[in-house]
């Protein structure tokens, strides 16, 4: 198949304007060698001369020879993004969270993705199943780290039951042909009640741990259950003493790794300690937050950079009247944080919420999964003060939307107050409280 990618957009002052290239213009090559997709373009276009085909509007072809800096971009834009089709998701796994979303959300929320460019790019997490020979092998020649992989178990035959697809198992050969590459990767297993979990995880755990440094790290989170599971694989919630027994796994490997390699290695999801009703670790124990986005170490790291926003403050008597929202989890960690804000600031009055995730479920307790509706319907009528603050994850990147189209507009119109987006730090949340 032959690869063309039409030109959306030319930056100002580029090399690319330079050269007399225009928007609707075709890129058929760089250097003679077809680009497939985005990583084939950025490969190719590091070098310092460089001999690049293009086609005009009008049939026309143009081979410019360039001469620039290495890894110099050209400031061009493709009209897709990965300039090649998004990969959609070929299993079927028995926890997977869109098979469990209602109908009527917008068609984005539906596509199961299982792209390994998304995993550079964006940081997804990736099984395996859909990557051929050939794209391990330009992993490895481009040397594009790290991976993000969704191991969920090193049992072949457990994990092609998991995902609901016979070559599974087989799939985990490529993490060996990463790692034999020296090519960084980070895990996670997405743990299932008395399915992967207890002797399961135990063996994952240790066959993991043979990737090490390759392998940076491997997160352990809970498998997210929501209402919507009629006719899905019957899935159990995790209790307080399921999750005091995996922190128990998790902190012996710990300790084990910690002892024998310098890394801990392997890391529990939030929720663990939460449900556990047991104290965070220390920072030193997440290894720089490799995790963050799988909501590893978050609570953390927002607690530890309020206090050290907080001590550089020297507090005062001005009246201040604010409202928090969170999800569940974070509701005892934000209401701490509020306490001890309000002990320097004795002005100052905060108002904190956890908004029960009625939409998908009660299970649900992240706020990055709270609807426009749930808060509107849990906070009319409640002291909301000069103005509510909701955290960033709550909506769709980029833009003021949460997962059900309600705007951040109309829920300020609804509630009748200023709505403000507070970014995921805990200097953020201080100056977002006090207006600095």
């Amino acid at each position: 198949m032959k690869h063309e990618h039409t030109i959306k957009k030319v930056c100002p002052g580029s090399i690319a304007q330079e050269m007399g290239i225009e928007p609707g213009d075709v890129l058929l090559s760089i250097d003679g060698n077809e680009i497939g997709d985005v990583f084939d373009y950025h490969f190719y276009i590091n070098d310092e001369y460089i001999t690049v085909l293009i086609r005009k509007p009008y049939g026309e072809e143009w081979e410019l020879e360039i001469e620039k800096d290495y890894e110099e971009d050209l400031g061009i834009e493709f009209e897709q993004g990965l300039m090649d089709e998004y990969r959609s998701c070929r299993n079927k796994c028995i926890f997977c969270f869109i098979d469990q979303m209602p109908r009527g959300m917008r068609d984005t929320l539906y596509f199961k993705d299982d792209d390994s460019r998304l995993s550079f790019l964006q940081g997804n997490y990736v099984t395996l199943t859909n990557m051929s020979d050939h794209d391990i092998e330009r992993i490895i020649r481009f040397h594009l780290e790290p991976i993000n992989i969704s191991f969920h178990t090193t049992n072949p035959e457990l994990r092609c039951r998991m995902l609901n697809n016979r070559f599974a198992g087989e799939a985990l050969l490529k993490a060996d042909r990463l790692c034999g590459a020296g090519i960084r990767m980070n895990g996670q297993i997405v743990l299932c009640k008395g399915i992967n979990d207890g002797e399961e995880l135990e063996r994952s755990i240790r066959d993991l741990s043979r990737y090490i440094p390759c392998l940076e790290s491997v997160s352990v989170v809970p498998v997210g259950l929501t209402r919507y599971r009629e006719g899905l694989h019957p899935l159990e919630p995790f209790g307080k003493e399921d999750a005091k027994e995996i922190l128990g796994i998790i902190h012996r490997w710990q300790e084990k790794l910690y002892g024998e390699r310098g890394v801990h290695f392997i890391h529990g999801g939030d929720e663990w300690y939460t449900l556990a009703e047991e104290e965070l670790p220390e920072a030193e124990r997440y290894d720089g937050y490799l995790q963050l986005e799988n909501g590893v170490g978050m609570l953390r790291l927002l607690m530890d950079e309020f206090e050290e926003s907080i001590r550089k403050l020297s507090g005062d008597t001005k009246l201040r009247e604010v409202s928090v929202a969170t999800g569940k989890l974070a509701y005892p960690y934000i209401s701490r944080l509020a306490e001890r804000l309000k002990k320097k600031y004795t002005g100052t009055k905060i108002y904190v919420y956890a908004i029960e995730n009625k939409f998908f479920g009660e299970m649900i307790t992240v706020s990055g999964l709270l609807t426009g509706q749930d808060i509107k319907e849990q906070l009319t009528g409640k002291a909301l003060g000069n103005k509510l603050l909701l955290p960033c994850n709550m909506f769709r990147s980029g833009e003021e939307v949460f997962l059900d189209d309600m705007t951040l507009s109309q829920l300020a119109k609804s509630l009748q107050v200023r709505v403000d987006i507070v970014k995921s730090s805990g200097q953020d949340f201080v100056e977002a409280i006090l207006d600095l």
